[in-house]
């Protein structure tokens, strides 16, 4: 009994440890040389950072002389950054579950489907059981054709990630098309098409500042655009600004460096912008706050509500407020504390040579004031829910003991 006891308390613990561990693809795939190319372009596409922050992830790992021949093609970054997307599937599949898909097929939407760049349902992967213990793997855009294999399991943890190997590269079009270069990104029209039409027009009439932006664009670029919305309601104070101070502010929200989701979330701190110059400095602040990343300044903070577009080196998310620097906007007054009660003054001592005629007991307006002692009811709600915060934090304290020392008995 009591090594039963015994494991049951390890065995809670190890569950507890295992649960606090995140996946790491870079670590696992260091393992396996044979994916060394596969696993050099996942951190070069920032892929890496998206599957790690995935609690449920597949991952259809392809070996060098599979990545050699996509890579004999000669495509752009962007290119193949889409084509691995299109070989990490947003759900579980081990070898298990692999050869018992209901039915004998599945299709499985992939991160090249999420992020927004697959038109229709090019995104998606078909799986299928086939005879013999094989199961294929096709995209959906290629005329459902089945044209890799799974080969093998190369690391599972169930329900969490899976990296399986399949036979080739998955063949798609829409995956391998060529994607434009960075110069040639229309951003306002990104901007326009995707709830920013207010900032791109501001952006369109300021030369000097889309200048700036195109510029930026080709060697690393983050936009923090605002929504229509909240810009429409900025668009009196922007107004108001000189045409120097425009330019400033519309430049604040770039930066020129390329930043993903996760390496905002990550790289918490300090940014310079397309704006900060000698001794302006034009800078904000990056906070991560659990899922949620804040930028803030001395003079208020917005949070970022998606993504236009991901693809190095251009990062354009949109915010549900204007960011605002300090060099250009004053910061809302803080309100001034409310002044501390004053004291009230002490009663006039009685002279000694007389003496103070009683009070008749009828007079209720002569009655004595309140003591202090008395607990006025506010407080004394307050103090009952401390009371109860702090005894139920004893009472958990006192039952974990408990309980503890029963399993080491």
């Amino acid at each position: 009994m009591p090594q039963l006891k015994t494991a049951f308390l390890l065995f809670s613990l190890l569950l507890l440890v295992s649960a606090a561990q995140a996946h790491n693809i870079t670590r696992i795939l260091a393992g396996h040389p044979s994916f060394s190319t596969f696993n050099h372009y996942l951190s070069v596409t920032h892929l890496a950072d998206e599957i790690n922050r995935k609690t449920t992830i597949t991952v259809c790992a392809i070996d060098n002389a599979g990545m050699s021949e996509l890579l004999s093609k000669h495509p752009s970054i962007t290119t193949v950054k889409n084509v691995l997307s299109l070989h990490i599937l947003l759900d579980y599949f081990g070898a298990k579950k692999l050869h018992q898909i209901t039915n004998g097929t599945a299709l499985a939407a992939t991160m090249f489907q999420a992020t927004g760049s697959a038109p229709g349902s090019s995104g998606f992967v078909n799986i299928t059981d086939l005879k013999g213990g094989k199961v294929g793997f096709g995209a959906k855009d290629n005329g459902g054709k089945l044209d890799a294999l799974f080969v093998k399991s190369v690391e599972e943890k169930p329900y969490n990630i899976s990296v399986i190997q399949i036979s080739k590269v998955l063949s798609s079009d829409v995956a391998e098309a060529p994607a434009p270069g960075p110069a040639e990104l229309n951003l306002t029209g990104i901007m326009s098409a995707h709830g920013c039409k207010q900032f791109a027009d501001a952006l369109l009439a300021n030369a000097d500042a889309s200048k700036t932006y195109q510029d930026a664009a080709i060697g690393g670029l983050t936009v923090f655009c605002p929504l229509d919305d909240p810009f429409k309601a900025f668009l009196p104070k922007f107004k108001n600004l000189s045409a120097g101070d425009k330019t400033s502010f519309l430049e604040f929200l770039g930066v020129p460096v390329y930043q993903s989701l996760s390496m905002l979330k990550s790289n918490n701190g300090l940014l310079n912008t397309l704006a900060t110059d000698g001794g302006k400095k034009f800078d904000l602040t990056v906070q991560d706050e659990g899922e949620e990343v804040t930028l803030k300044t001395k003079v208020n903070s917005v949070k970022i509500t998606g993504t236009l577009i991901d693809e190095q080196p251009v990062a354009m998310y949109t915010t549900d407020k204007v960011l605002m620097p300090k060099e250009l906007f004053k910061a809302a007054p803080t309100p001034a504390p409310a002044p501390a009660p004053e004291k009230a003054a002490d009663a006039p001592k009685p002279h000694k040579h007389k003496k103070a005629a009683p009070s008749p007991k009828s007079d209720s307006s002569d009655a004595p004031a309140d003591s202090p002692d008395d607990d006025d009811p506010a407080d004394q709600t307050a103090d009952d829910n401390a009371g109860v915060k702090v005894g139920t934090a004893r009472f958990l304290a006192v039952g974990l003991s408990f309980c503890l020392g029963f399993l080491l008995l």
